[in-house]
């Protein structure tokens, strides 16, 4: 079963329970949770007047295709409410696939390895906390190499309630 790398992230309602109803729904949906990483609480990145994120990376198997499962996710989303109002701006949810195996894929829906992953501390720290060794394709470079050489300086705290 093909293993892949998802970023999930909230910034309206009740955050922490958008992240679990989220994991829910993907379970719900045949898809398994291997690894869950911490929560981490996240400062806006690009458009900055807005409330600080929840994020969380998992470790997911799917029999899904990468297709598919861009679809089941854009399904989850928009079953918890979200509308892509503004670029960038405040979400109820937002579930993004990092990587799907070692697949490189480039589409107008769909590119993979996600194309700001190795920009985003909110992404590359909850990734390296459950998969540090998890290798971004185009650069062969480690989700923990990654976060070393990353430029982002926006802060990324542990989430404590």
């Amino acid at each position: 079963m093909p293993t892949a790398y998802l970023s999930l992230g909230s910034n309206v309602g009740d955050r922490p329970a958008n992240l679990h109803r989220a994991i829910a729904a993907l379970t719900e949906r045949g898809i398994r949770v291997v690894k869950q990483s911490s929560i981490y609480e996240t400062e806006p990145v690009g458009f900055r007047e807005q409330d600080w994120f929840l994020n969380c990376a998992l470790e997911i198997e799917t029999l899904l295709s990468p297709q598919e499962l861009l679809e089941a996710l854009l399904e989850i989303e928009q079953g918890m409410g979200r509308h892509r109002t503004r670029p960038m701006g405040p979400r109820i949810i937002d579930i993004d696939i990092l990587l799907y195996g070692n697949e490189t894929i480039q589409s107008d829906e769909l590119t993979i390895p996600h194309p700001r992953m190795a920009e985003r501390k909110f992404v590359l720290i909850p990734l390296s906390e459950i998969a540090s060794g998890a290798v971004h394709p185009p650069t062969a470079k480690t989700a923990s190499q990654l976060l070393e050489t990353t430029s982002d300086c926006s802060a990324v705290r542990l989430w404590r309630r």
